[in-house]
């Protein structure tokens, strides 16, 4: 085994782990889950059936991925967020994997803590997710959300600070520019 698994956690069969991820105390990973290299896998964390982690990818303890769920490379999902993968749940009227919403956290995307995403929306690359917050609708790459349910209350740069009104770094020096809702990093010659 190129990757370590506490021997308190539980690997089903038909699930991929890439090499030097890390999966510690009492997580579960469900059948069919595929998990890039590197990536930390907090303390009691489950991975759902064919749920989808990219490299480098940080969860925190407490975290459920539900199936439906996909993370791309180097998202941070914080202490005891919450996805969700049905939009109407009712125990007596189960829908099945079939009619899971879908949920998309793309490239370099964090999660702060105790957030819900609620299913069905995409959380743009770089995009920062406040601590508590509920997001209902998409997020733009960049777009820094906070609140119940969650807006949009500014911008964030690649290496994470809450980017100034003229949108440069004041950290790394990466400058950007903002078209209608969208925030384009401008590249250096």
């Amino acid at each position: 085994m190129d990757y370590f698994v506490h021997e308190s956690s539980y690997v089903d069969s038909n699930v991929k782990i890439g090499q030097g991820t890390k999966i510690w105390h009492f997580s579960h990973i469900q059948s069919g889950a595929n998990i890039g290299e590197k990536c930390s896998i907090g303390q009691n964390v489950n991975i759902a059936n064919n749920v989808q982690v990219g490299n480098h990818v940080k969860i925190q303890n407490n975290v459920s991925i539900y199936e439906g769920v996909e993370l791309e490379d180097y998202v941070f999902c914080g202490p005891s967020m919450v996805f969700t993968n049905d939009l109407t749940p009712r125990s007596k009227y189960p829908k099945g994997s079939a009619n899971y919403q879908k949920t998309l956290v793309k490239y370099g995307a964090t999660i702060g803590a105790n957030a819900t995403i609620v299913c069905g929306n995409t959380i743009g690359k770089w995009a920062m997710i406040a601590s508590g917050a509920v997001v209902t609708k998409n997020v733009p790459d960049f777009a820094l959300f906070a609140g119940v349910p969650a807006k949009q209350i500014g911008w964030v740069c690649e290496c994470g600070l809450r980017l100034p009104e003229n949108l440069h770094c004041r950290s790394c020096d990466r400058r950007y520019i903002q078209k209608e809702n969208q925030l384009c990093e401008l590249i250096k010659e």
